[in-house]
Order: structure tokens, then sequence, then C-alpha cells
């Protein structure tokens, strides 16, 4: 009796060993953080796998919005891991509350909003956002004073007339503020403002319920080109004396000129000035997310120049003229790399 147990324990304790052996043969799964292939160990994608990135632009008239969607489709094909979509805005200074509340991730604004912001000025007054930090410039933003009345000639001539200054708070409206003054106007008592996108402005001048339209985008901005279509289009020159007062009191104003041409009934080279439009972040945003950002904009000039004819204008050689803050560390790496 004795030993047929012995025989059933050592037969027991056989089966166990055997059951061992072949689990031990069998392949290892390879770590979370090793290619199984290779045995390298792979970058650890951010939340889960995905990082989703929002772009805050502008209405969809202007200039912003385009790029933002060029940019959303190349950062989704070249960077592993990203969602990115272009919103909408109310354009650089709802995009600079919405990047202060979180709400996005990388904004198109104005490089004198950055500017305002980053000091806590202007309309910024009170609510600094110092953790604001720039990507890169990406071309001129000319201020472009319109109308379809042939004797409105100068920024002079607005006095009395119904003028569409912009959506309230916005860069638009600081800009044609200092226009305003810059001329001697008074914007309340001088002029009839109306705080309209771009799109409710071209809408307007057509309808002839507008006199006149401020408008700061990249050349040629889609609400003229729509107005034009209707209307000969005439782009008031803001120069001499209310170009020189412009540029001695903020210094971010550089001259430039509207070519003849680009827009119907534009028969003339108009002079004007210049702010600069860029692509802002907030100090929290991932080093590495932020130079593969930069780096795949400098790679993808083709495709954004087929979004917006402004895309020929977004080169590496002017991508930090302007800039006015300070740049992202992963940013100031591609720039310091070329």
């Amino acid at each position: 009796m004795k030993r047929k147990f012995s025989n059933y324990v050592l037969l027991f304790m056989v089966a166990i060993l055997a059951v061992g052996m072949i689990t031990g043969c069998s392949q290892d799964p390879a770590p979370a953080d090793t290619d199984a292939d290779t045995g390298e160990e792979t970058p650890e994608a951010p939340s889960g796998g995905q990082v989703f990135v929002n772009i805050g632009t502008g209405g969809t008239a202007g200039t912003y919005f385009p790029l933002g969607g060029a940019f959303a489709e190349i950062w989704n094909k070249d960077i592993d891991g990203v969602n990115a979509t272009a919103t909408s805005t109310g354009a650089s200074v709802a995009n600079v509350n919405l990047l202060k509340e979180g709400k996005v991730e990388v904004v198109i604004i104005q490089n004198d909003i950055a500017s305002y912001s980053e000091t806590g000025t202007i309309m910024f007054e009170g609510g600094a956002f110092p953790e604001i930090r720039g990507l890169c410039t990406l071309y001129s933003e000319p201020l472009q004073l319109v109308t379809t009345d042939p004797t409105v000639k100068s920024v002079a001539d607005l006095q009395g007339k119904r003028v569409a200054v912009g959506a309230i708070g916005s860069g638009v409206e600081a800009n044609a503020r200092q226009i305003i003054a810059a001329a001697g106007l008074d914007f309340e008592e001088d002029i009839n403002p109306k705080f309209l996108s771009f799109s409710e402005a071209s809408t307007g001048l057509k309808d002839k319920q507008l006199d006149a339209a401020f408008l700061v985008a990249g050349v040629p901005t889609a609400a003229i080109v729509d107005l034009s279509t209707q209307n000969d289009v005439f782009v008031v020159p803001i120069d001499g004396e209310v170009a020189e007062n412009l540029m001695n009191e903020y210094p971010f104003y550089t001259e430039f000129t509207i070519p003849a041409e680009t827009y119907k009934g534009q028969t003339e080279d108009a002079k004007t000035l210049s702010v600069k439009a860029m692509l802002a972040v907030s100090s929290e945003l991932d080093e590495d997310l932020a130079y593969n950002m930069v780096k795949s904009i400098y790679s993808n000039g083709e495709r954004i120049t087929a979004a917006h004819n402004v895309g020929k204008d977004i080169t590496i050689d002017t991508a930090l003229d302007g800039i006015g803050i300070q740049l992202h560390p992963g940013a100031q790496k591609y720039f310091d790399e070329q």
C-alpha cells in the first residue's frame, strides 16, 4: 500500500515538472514598452496613444480657418498619435482666451495680440497670460480698409460713416481703434462702428448697409474677393502721417503694399501697414510635440499654399520675424538645429 501511494506521488511530481518545462520553453511576450521584433524600447505615447489638438482659427471667410485646416491635416499625417482639428472662432483675442482656459492647444493670432496678452496690456489689462509661447510667425497681415464708395479716399473720409471694425474684442477692433485715433478721429463720436465678422462685413457692403470695413488678414482675403464678384472694391490707403503716427506708437507695425488688381476694381497699388500672423501655444505643451508641429509645417509648403495663397509666404527664413513673445522650447530646438 505504501509502495502504491509512493508511485502516485512520484507520477504527480513528474507531471508538475513537465508542465513547468513546457511553460518555460514557450516564448515570453515582449514587455509593453519594448518592440517585439527588435527588443528596442519604443516611446510611450501620451494619453493612451492619441493626443487631441484643437486649433483655434477665425471666421470661415478669413485666412486663419483654411490654414488651420491645412495644419490639422499635416499634423494628422506626419505626427503619430495626433488627432488635430481646426475650429472656427472669433479670431485673435478669443483665441488667446481659449488657449488660456485650456480649451484649445494651438492658436493662430496676430503678433500684436500675442504681445498684449503676454504683458497684460490693451484688451488684456489686468489679465496677463505670461505662459503664452510662440511656435513661429507665418505671414504678413495687412490692415485692409475697403469700401465700395469711390468718394472714401482716406481714413479721414470715414467721418460720419458706417464702418465694420471687426468682432467685439478682436484684434481687428484693436487695430481699427488705433488707426482711427492716428487719423485724429474719435472712435465713438466720429464714426458709426459696427462690430462684425469678415463675412458679415462683406454682406453689409454688398447690401449697402455699410460704407467701409476694416479687415486684417492675408491677401487676397476671401471675404473681399467675394465682395468683388458683385462690386468694384476700393482699397483705402493707410499711409502718410497716419502711418507714421501708428509706427511711432506701435513698433510691431511695418509698411506693406497691396498690389494693384488684388481685387476687382483695385486699379492701383495701395500702401498700408501690416502685423504678422503667428502660431502660439501654452508653455505646458509637450516639447517633442511642439518640435514636430513646427518641423512638419516647413516640410509641407505645397499643401499649405494649396489651402491659401499666403502659404507661399510661410518660410523658415521669416519664421521668427516679429515673433514678439518667448518661443516654446520645442520650437527653439527646431530653429537651433536649422
